[in-house]
């Protein structure tokens, strides 16, 4: 937890069973693109939130119940898909790096801004403990991303310049509003947990 403050455990799988939840509607707003079976969706957003406010565990959690529900088949996973098959597809990879994002995003918040108070501060460290969030957001997306490009990669029989082009550069943009929206949401956010 990236506060000090302690949760029973039944707070902490509350927690986790909401981020799940919101992670699935993060999913579920998408927009398929013709040239990739990647589509445009909010799940890095909610990959970020979970582990940037719930922390390196719990976050991981979060996001690892997420992916069990939609391996079993509930409509999760964007355009309302589930199933063992999804995860084995061409988009699988990106879906269990979400799982390793947010464990990265969490450990990296709480390493870079440990022994930080979570109430809002200002000036300058405001703006380290923003830039420390986006960081660790950064790290948790080239992680998510090479899990996923290296999975494409392998059941597509696609080329590393060809899978970078349709699952990585067209993505860039849109990640780096996410985590610009993630970074402020952790800052403000993080202290009410």
């Amino acid at each position: 937890m990236v506060t000090n403050r302690q949760f029973t455990k039944t707070t902490y799988m509350a927690l986790c069973g909401l981020f799940a939840a919101m992670m699935a509607i993060c999913s579920l707003i998408s927009i398929p693109l013709g040239f990739t079976p990647v589509p445009v969706n909010l799940a890095t957003l909610g990959m970020f939130l979970a582990g940037g406010l719930l922390g390196k565990k719990h976050g991981t959690i979060a996001i690892a119940v997420f992916v069990l529900v939609g391996a079993v088949g509930i409509p999760v996973f964007s355009e309302f898909r589930g199933g063992f098959s999804v995860l084995a597809g061409p988009t699988g990879g990106y879906i269990i790096g979400y799982i390793l994002g947010a464990f990265l995003v969490g450990l990296l918040i709480e390493k870079l801004l440990a022994g930080r108070s979570p109430r809002p501060v200002e000036g300058m460290t405001r703006t380290r403990e923003l830039l420390s969030c986006a960081a660790a957001m950064v790290a948790g997306l080239i992680a998510c991303y090479l899990l996923g490009t290296i999975w494409f990669i392998f059941t597509t029989h696609t080329g590393i310049w060809a899978a970078l082009i349709s699952c990585v550069f067209p993505f860039l943009p849109g990640d780096a509003l996410k985590i610009i929206a993630g970074a402020i949401l952790v800052q403000k956010l993080r202290h009410l947990l």
